[in-house]
């Protein structure tokens, strides 16, 4: 569940992407809106798959509880304060004749277990997760497990302070990371590169300063744009320093990095790499791995599925929750 758009999805324990539904995000309509506009895609689903379901998993922007399911003050969605989510799920899913276990955490942590899960943590116990798209989150897997911290919230590393008298940030303190290297950040800063260079191609590219977007970006640097090399130089080493901090806090095998921004590709990762090498400690370098998530478009989708799977319920066992019609080979454990 996402501000921008929704997307709901059936996927087996072994990674398998069965059905998918995606719609906008409807803001006007306010925290019961917005979910009954996911409990129908989720309802959409459930009414034309032949799966028996296991198990419901959401990923939503945090802050929030994830044991009761309440999220309770998220920066990104105004007015969700301390709205209790799962209940609200529970009751709609209950007034369709479903009842379903629903399990709740922060998209971030969500993406993170699926990388873990699905994705490019496979085969590692310790894993850095950072989603740089509109905002930056992260989510942190030591020894295997989410690390969740005392009440739930931990992982905000887009929250990470990497300038001590930088710009006030959303969530209320300064110098965040996410002012200076998310997706809407970099596009608000370009906006300035290109009012203050006039020969700039961000100006050729977006001659309203206004439309200019991470993607521009992209096409400048490109393009061979000197402000914008100079301005996204700049935007590394924040991003750097950020990284390096994780690296150092956590000592991680991998850092996975996911998000709309991971499509910079070689403009990110080899110089990323090269600036995070320089500002780690070399014990804490050794054997540590940048590289680019693998689930794309649908790591939400995977990321849900992912919470729902590392639940202890019941019903996520080795039995069958396939209709008794499909044949054994085809038997899946299925989540929403």
């Amino acid at each position: 569940m996402g501000g921008t758009k929704l997307e709901a999805g059936i996927v087996s324990a072994q990674g398998e992407l069965l059905d998918t539904l995606r719609t906008p995000t409807q803001l006007d309509l306010g925290p019961e809106g917005v979910t009954r506009q996911l409990l129908d895609l989720g309802l959409t689903l459930l009414q034309r798959t032949s799966a028996k379901i296991s198990g419901v998993g959401v990923g939503c922007g945090g802050p929030l509880d994830r044991e009761l399911g309440i999220i309770q003050d998220p920066p990104n969605l105004p007015g969700w304060t301390d709205f209790p989510l799962k209940n609200h799920l529970e009751a709609g899913l209950s007034d369709a004749g479903w009842t379903l276990p629903i399990a709740l955490d922060n998209d971030a942590n969500a993406a993170a277990l699926a990388e873990l899960r699905f994705g490019a943590g496979r085969g590692f116990q310790h894993l850095i997760y950072l989603t740089i798209s509109t905002g930056i989150g992260g989510g942190v897997i030591l020894d295997g497990q989410l690390y969740a911290g005392k009440n739930g919230n931990a992982g905000e590393l887009g929250h990470l302070q990497v300038e001590v008298h930088g710009e006030r940030c959303n969530c209320g303190g300064r110098g965040c990371l996410e002012q200076y290297a998310s997706g809407s950040s970099i596009a608000r800063r370009a906006r300035a590169v290109a009012l203050a260079t006039p020969n700039s191609l961000l100006n050729t590219l977006a001659p309203d300063p206004l439309r200019i977007t991470a993607h521009t970006v992209l096409q400048a640097l490109e393009g061979g744009d000197a402000a914008t090399l100079a301005f996204w130089d700049e935007t590394l080493e924040y991003l750097a320093a950020g990284v390096a901090s994780t690296v150092h806090a956590f000592d991680p095998q991998r850092v996975v990095i996911g998000g709309g921004v991971s499509n910079f590709g070689e403009w990110l990762f080899p110089p990323l790499r090269a600036r995070v090498q320089a500002r780690t400690m070399p014990a804490l370098w050794q054997g540590l791995e940048i590289c680019r998530a693998e689930l794309a478009d649908h790591v939400g989708i995977f990321g849900a599925a992912a919470v729902a799977l590392s639940q202890n319920w019941p019903s996520s066992s080795s039995q069958s929750f396939i209709q008794p019609s499909t044949p054994e080979s085809a038997l899946q454990e299925t989540v929403p």
